[in-house]
């Protein structure tokens, strides 16, 4: 029998409140990065004086608190008197500079939001705004590296200022890859990025101690035991020290004892949460990728789902004997997930990119976690690498046609 929303609050439940173990929820005190707020602090200080900070860029892997400490330090700006502006956007959604401009107008200035409008018209409206009182407009850009062009906003901040008669415009960029500022251009890099700091990741010490900050508010009292906070620390801090995947086991561990009756989470329903928040974390990430690297995974999950079509690159000649071309871990050759990279880019009516282009996504996407890679060992004819799919093909493929096209099996169209 259905029951009714009545029934279903009044179910006994494990959480005391269970929106603290959300990787988006910001507390009141950071634990272990009181060193890379200061230092944030220290940057951005100068818009007290009604000067422009120095531009920051924050690198650091996914789940250290790059975009918690940045949040963190705009609302101790909020709460002073001064004529900074923070504007944070997320580029995962706003990707290019006409977007962001976009956003920001719609922000602070929603009654100039209009359809059909310019850059140029965007542009000129901020510049009237900031200058009108002589504002400090802080652009904060999350995953800044997906802004598909970094060049022209560098270009675009830059000429702020040096048009700007009264107030100034700084960036905090936030990224996750720490090549970011490589593939950028020259005059761009000198001028956007002043000030750099790298967040390290999480020891198993340090995530434990968050853990029990979020635990202690965000459970009941006695609903959690010790040791399934410990235990999800501990693998969290295999994972690269991500915070955010400790609190996300922690909080799916929590989900699986209320779904069960049960009135403790134990090491045991964080040992189940793992295999499902593995699977969720990876599907979100391919869900978010950019067009190309999700066309580089589609490629690789249909190659494993036909069989190889080519046989193994050995110095005989001969494979190894079992039909599939595998490295002896089931790899396939680097080339060949190119080629069908470039025939399935008509498919998703892309552009295929570069060989050099294709190699940076394959490093991306062995940072996410979502494929393995290693050279060609002994015997192997010149130097390539065989590469893994993480997941399981059939799901890779239809996640990526759904995100894409809306639809399953559309690749077989």
């Amino acid at each position: 029998m259905v029951e009714s929303f009545e029934q279903i609050l009044a179910r006994p439940t494990i959480f005391r409140e269970r929106d603290v173990l959300s990787p988006h929820y910001l507390p009141d005190v950071l634990p272990h990065r009181e060193k890379e707020i200061e230092k944030i602090m220290l940057g951005i200080s100068p818009v007290l004086r009604g000067e422009r900070p120095r531009n920051l860029l924050v690198y650091g892997k996914t789940g250290t608190g790059k975009t918690c400490s940045v949040k963190f330090v705009a609302e101790k700006l909020a709460a002073m008197q001064s004529s900074a502006k923070v504007a944070y956007i997320n580029c995962r959604i706003y990707n290019s500079r006409y977007r962001i401009l976009q956003k920001v107008v719609k922000d602070f200035l929603p009654q100039f939001d209009k359809a059909g409008y310019g850059l140029a018209y965007f542009y000129e409206k901020l510049l009237d705004w900031v200058e009108s009182d002589g504002k400090i407009l802080i652009y904060v850009l999350d995953e800044i590296d997906v802004v598909k062009d970094i060049d022209d906003l560098a270009y675009t901040l830059t000429r702020s200022n040096d048009e700007l008669k009264k107030g100034g415009v700084s960036l905090i960029g936030i990224s996750n890859k720490l090549s970011f500022k490589e593939k950028l251009d020259p005059r761009s890099r000198s001028s956007l990025f002043e000030t750099e700091m790298v967040f390290a990741p999480y020891t198993s010490y340090q995530l434990k101690e968050i853990l029990k900050q979020r635990a202690a508010k965000g459970f009941a009292d006695g609903a959690i035991d010790e040791a399934a906070v410990n235990l999800a620390a501990a693998i969290a801090a295999q994972d690269n020290g991500d915070a955010r995947y400790a609190l996300k086991l922690l909080l799916k561990a929590g989900e699986i004892a209320d779904e069960s009756g049960a009135k403790l989470a134990t090491d045991a329903h964080v040992e189940q949460a793992r295999r499902s928040v593995d699977e969720d974390v990876s599907f979100e990430a391919i869900s978010t990728l950019p067009r190309h690297q999700q066309i580089v995974l589609c490629a690789l999950a249909s190659l494993q789902l036909e069989g190889r079509s080519y046989s193994r690159l050995s110095g005989n000649g001969n494979g190894n004997g079992n039909g599939n071309g595998s490295s002896g871990s089931n790899g396939l050759l680097s080339g060949e997930v190119y080629e069908k990279y470039v025939q399935l880019s008509r498919k998703f009516r892309a552009e295929a990119r570069s060989v050099r282009w294709y190699r940076e996504y394959l490093s991306d996407l062995e940072m996410l976690g979502l494929i393995a890679m290693e050279d060609s060992g002994k015997g192997q004819r010149g130097h390539t690498r065989f590469i893994r799919l993480s997941y399981s093909p059939e799901k890779v493929i239809g996640l990526i046609e759904s995100s894409v096209f809306g639809e399953k099996g559309a690749l077989d169209a």
